[in-house]
């Protein structure tokens, strides 16, 4: 069996094949009246997710607060917010999920991405996407139906910007001339790119170009057939295996055996039926789960220890391991 590749720290950490890992996009709140949330105790949750026993955080690009969206994020800029979090934390991935590439000039992800990287000791991944909200186009004047050719364009643009002195030239966003370079470079031979959905690319081309897939919640049947499809692909084209990550937004009941009701992307759930559901995903293939706690009714640093406690041991082996040796 193919192994991933070893990247930077974030990224080795965060995936390990036929593993399953858990992180918390974040805020860390219950805002389900509405799009903006308070980002109250939001350093104190951070430092106590990097504490505990989840992997990674993850945090959104939404440029500007459309309210038919019905979600502002986190409302800061992700990568202001994340050179903040990296002097705030020690442990855990830094991830962005996901920068909507055509709305922001590669050459400055490419900067933003590989300091955070540095100044975080190699914790950085980056999700990367198309972008799926068309008012935030016009706003920028650029052509929401042309998003895909301008994903790869900047992907390229993003790749070819992380070698020294680069030479390289794009059909949109300009490129360099072997006579300057971007500065810093990332820890590793590269900043970890996880294309998000489909980003109006093939699977193929994802599988190809891709460290990794970020995909959405679908019935566990339809998933694993996305995963094998994907797996297969990759497979076919790459010299490392690569790993699959989705969300679940989750309102984690008191009662343990409370059975599964369906919310958005996610469930109203107890921790036995939680612990059933996540370890189905482990075995078709998911590598990361991110918990998404808006709908979260109860108190979240509760909830943070109860899923620290009662769901992270069955399944990160080195949490196991720390408590057994």
């Amino acid at each position: 069996m193919k192994v991933f590749e070893q990247i930077n720290r974030g990224y080795n950490n965060t995936f390990k094949p036929g593993e399953l890992t858990l992180g918390v996009v974040i805020p860390v709140e219950n805002y389900d009246q509405g799009p903006i949330p308070t980002m109250e105790n939001h350093v104190k949750r951070v430092k106590m997710i990097d504490e505990l026993g989840f992997k990674a955080l993850w945090v959104r690009d939404i440029p500007i607060n459309i309210p038919s969206f019905g979600d502002a994020g986190q409302t800061f800029d992700p990568f202001t917010y994340l050179a903040f979090l990296a002097g705030q934390t020690t442990k855990i991935a830094l991830g962005i999920s996901s920068i909507a590439l055509p709305l922001h000039h590669p050459l400055t992800i490419a900067k933003s991405a590989s300091s955070i990287d540095v100044l975080s000791e190699g914790r950085m991944i980056l999700g990367v996407a198309s972008g799926d909200r068309p008012q935030e186009y016009p706003a920028m004047n650029i052509d929401f139906e042309n998003r895909g050719q301008l994903f790869r364009d900047a992907f390229d643009y993003m790749r070819n910007a992380q070698e020294s002195f680069p030479r390289f030239t794009s059909q949109h966003y300009g490129g360099l001339n072997g006579q300057m370079d971007v500065l810093p470079k990332p820890t590793a031979h590269k900043i970890p790119l996880l294309i998000t959905g489909s980003s109006r690319q093939s699977l193929k081309w994802n599988a190809k170009n891709g460290d990794g897939w970020m995909s959405y919640p679908r019935n566990l049947y339809e998933q694993k057939q996305v995963i094998s499809q994907y797996r297969a692909l990759v497979e076919q084209y790459g010299n490392f295996d690569q790993p699959f990550m989705q969300p679940l937004y989750i309102d984690l009941m008191e009662d343990n055996h409370f059975k599964p009701q369906p919310i958005h992307l996610g469930f109203r759930i107890g921790i036995e039926y939680l612990n059933d559901y996540v370890l189905k995903l482990k075995e078709i293939g998911v590598n990361h789960l991110a918990f998404n706690l808006r709908f979260n009714k109860a108190n979240m640093e509760e909830t943070l220890h109860r899923l620290n406690e009662e769901v992270i041991p069955h399944f990160h082996n080195d949490y196991r391991e720390a408590f057994t040796s």
